[in-house]
């Protein structure tokens, strides 16, 4: 049974920085059209805020999805990696306090 845990860790480990490596990509396609691309971040951040959701959850996926529509939404932002730099602090920081 351990082992099966451990496979479904790594699995949604790289699954969630692929998808984060995505979706901030996503979110960054909106920085590249000025002022029409701002526009399309009314449509993006509250998806984006809800994918974070549904990656992380618990704590991390609400913080984490509040800080994603606030990033989307807001103007001139759109260049922070907030999907990575989840990931980055589930898989990274979080493991090393963990041990």
């Amino acid at each position: 049974m351990e082992e099966q845990a451990q496979i479904v860790t790594v699995n949604n480990k790289t699954r969630d920085l692929v998808l984060g490596i995505l979706f901030d990509a996503i979110g960054m396609l909106s920085f590249t059209v000025p002022f029409i691309g701002e526009f399309s971040d009314v449509i993006w951040a509250p998806l984006a805020g809800f994918l974070m959701t549904w990656m992380y959850k618990g704590t991390i996926g609400k913080v984490g999805g509040t800080i994603a529509f606030l990033e989307e939404i807001l103007p001139f932002t759109d260049f922070i990696p907030t999907f990575t730099l989840t990931w980055i602090y589930t898989y990274l920081i979080k493991k090393q306090n963990a041990q």
